[in-house]
């Protein structure tokens, strides 16, 4: 029997992008199916979301009353991808900056990994556009969270990663508490309790050329506290 692959994509305020998005992915392998998250984008994204969903049995979505925060996004979005019957599931963002090409080659190698995560820092910096005072944000919150968490990955904090179905239910993500970017960690260091196999592939990231970007004072706060309560939790055996 093939593989179920589910597509977890949180969106809000990405009417810009949601159409090339969806379609890109789709392409990419027969088996693929998708899961857009909105939280009630005042941009009409939701809206588009369901339009393309009644167009395509490829396409579920799921209307959230309100925005709040990516974490949470991701919680229902994996949760639904497994009531779904999932293989693997994938996450990524809307906004084009996770090439929907590499999709098929994160899917070729799931068949030996359990977790294949597409890294921005695996060979260097591969980002394009980002202005330096962003990208310092992100090189140094990463190597903060590698430094604090001790885990063998070099992009932490990026959300673009393929996931074997027993890995992601042994990792008690809806246990998860961080809303913003920092869920990423938080994701990492829970999947990585089971000692999966691991590979990871590199990639350029393009910032997004339509919208905006989501980032806030808040989710680099939460960024910086959670990798320490991830360790408490750990070393108390409550994580």
């Amino acid at each position: 029997m093939s593989a179920r692959v589910i597509v977890v994509i949180p969106t809000y305020n990405e009417i810009d992008n949601l159409r090339q998005v969806v379609a890109e992915v789709l392409e990419q392998d027969k088996r693929i199916e998708i899961v857009l998250v909105d939280d009630n984008s005042p941009d009409g994204t939701g809206k588009l979301a369901n339009d393309l969903s009644l167009r395509c049995e490829r396409i579920h979505v799921l209307n959230r009353l309100k925005k709040d925060g990516l974490g949470s996004a991701y919680r229902e979005g994996l949760k639904l991808a497994l009531e779904l019957g999932a293989d693997y599931i994938i996450q990524m963002d809307a906004d084009l900056s996770h090439p929907p090409a590499k999709v098929a080659e994160m899917l070729t190698h799931i068949e030996t990994y359990d977790l294949v995560i597409a890294s921005r820092y695996l060979r260097g910096i591969t980002v394009v556009n980002w202005p330096i005072q962003r990208l310092l944000l992100s090189w140094l919150g990463n190597a903060y969270a590698k430094f604090v968490t001790k885990l063998p990955i070099t992009d932490l904090t990026g959300g673009f990663r393929c996931i074997r179905r027993p890995l992601l239910e042994n990792s008690n993500f809806e246990d998860t508490k961080s809303n913003g970017y920092a869920f990423q960690i938080e994701l990492n260091y829970r999947l990585s309790k089971s000692k999966p196999r691991i590979k990871e592939l590199t990639f350029l990231f393009i910032d997004r050329t339509r919208g905006s970007s989501k980032l806030s004072f808040n989710t680099v706060i939460e960024a910086i506290w959670i990798v320490w309560w991830l360790r408490i939790l750990d070393m108390g055996k409550r994580l």
